[in-house]
């Protein structure tokens, strides 16, 4: 049942990152149109694509402590995260919250997900 948590904090960081995608093309969309912007839109469209990625493999394949879907969305979402601390967290873009709320949903997806999957992996 771990694993099922793990994929239920898989959904809801997706589901905030969709909200965040929003968020940045709309900041994107009240500049002019330039290289500034199209960076923007660029962010927006792969921090969307990353979103859906997450929920779509928690869902599919988290939920049934897949070993693939384990690998896709700890290496996904760890690298977007990771980027995030760095770039927006780090320099202080952001505060601290609720701009943590992402690293941790991230870092409960990652543990659930981990102790079910090495749960599972011992019994089978």
């Amino acid at each position: 049942m771990l694993h099922r948590i793990g994929a239920v904090m898989y959904v809801i960081w997706g589901v905030l990152h969709v909200n965040a995608a929003l968020k940045v093309y709309q900041l994107g969309d009240a500049l002019n149109p330039g290289m500034v912007q199209g960076r923007l839109f660029q962010s927006a469209w792969n921090l969307l694509f990353f979103a859906v990625v997450a929920i779509v493999v928690a869902a599919l394949f988290n939920w049934r402590n897949s070993r693939i879907g384990y690998w896709i969305n700890l290496i996904t979402v760890s690298v977007t995260d990771i980027g995030f601390i760095l770039f927006i967290l780090v320099p202080g873009y952001l505060s601290l919250w609720p701009g943590v709320l992402g690293p941790v949903l991230w870092m409960l997806g990652a543990i659930f997900a981990t102790i079910g999957f090495l749960k599972e992996e011992k019994t089978t």
